[in-house]
């Protein structure tokens, strides 16, 4: 009888290498997306976020150029204004590790000289990740679904800039969870940009239609500039820590 084609090693299994790239080791591949994470995190005293998305193609002297300076200087003045809260490391901005508006909320932070977050993952194009990331807090991740659960397990706030199909749906993936109430907290949902998301998401149709209720549009707040981004999120974010989520307390995974 023929036997079966395995990875043949002596090692210890966690330290097959073999094993662990193979299809029957993927579960283990995910959940160390869940761990190696959480274990940073609280090694790092990590208590909340507010996440920047946006367009990998912005550039500081393009087209666009505007948004990248305004989520760079929204960054630092938010950085600015958590590093005098209670409690260290409060509101930590988040971003994904890439390019343009990513990179102008991690540039942001660094200039107010606090502690940033990169959720980078790897892609054919446009995804490197920025030299404004702090070392520590630079995360590589493989899959997806991962990296999304810990955009959203920290998350206070969520300021959106324009972007294409990645930040859409890293938008609708928060939206749907505010939605069908599966986080144990209010997130603020910031669309930066007014005519832009007008023209590219029609929320009024949905709401005509009756695919989402009008009461659902207040999941949604629509600012223009800087200051009334900043204004907003100081005046509406809990000032006092609040109790850290089982997943990060406990590694259980739950509601939020």
């Amino acid at each position: 009888m023929k036997t079966p084609d395995r990875p043949i090693s002596s090692e210890t299994a966690y330290h097959n290498k073999i094993f662990l790239d193979s299809n029957d080791g993927r579960p283990l591949r995910i959940l160390a997306e869940y761990l190696e994470p959480l274990y940073r995190f609280q090694r790092e005293g990590i208590h909340d976020t507010i996440v920047f998305f946006g367009s990998a193609r912005m550039k500081e002297d393009g087209p666009l150029g505007r948004y990248y300076k305004d989520a760079r200087l929204l960054a630092r003045l938010l950085t600015e204004w958590s590093s005098d809260l209670a409690g260290s490391k409060r509101f930590v901005i988040c971003s994904g590790g890439g390019g343009g508006i990513m990179e102008a909320a991690n540039r942001g932070a660094m200039d107010a000289g606090g502690v940033t977050i990169g959720l980078n993952i790897g892609l054919p194009h446009e995804q490197r990740p920025n030299p404004y990331v702090t070392p520590s807090l630079l995360f590589e991740f493989h899959y997806f679904f991962m990296r999304k659960l810990w955009f959203t397990h920290l998350a206070r706030a969520l300021i959106v800039f324009p972007g294409g199909f990645g930040t859409l749906d890293e938008l609708m993936d928060m939206l749907t969870l505010a939605q069908t109430q599966k986080l144990d907290r209010d997130i603020l949902i910031l669309l930066y940009g007014s005519e832009y998301w007008k023209e590219v998401i029609n929320f009024d149709s949905l709401v005509k239609h009756r695919m989402i209720d009008t009461k659902d549009l207040n999941l949604i707040h629509r600012v223009d500039d800087v200051q009334a981004a900043f204004e907003l999120l100081k005046n509406r974010l809990p000032k006092e820590k609040e109790a850290v989520c089982p997943a990060i307390a406990k590694a259980k995974f739950s509601k939020c």
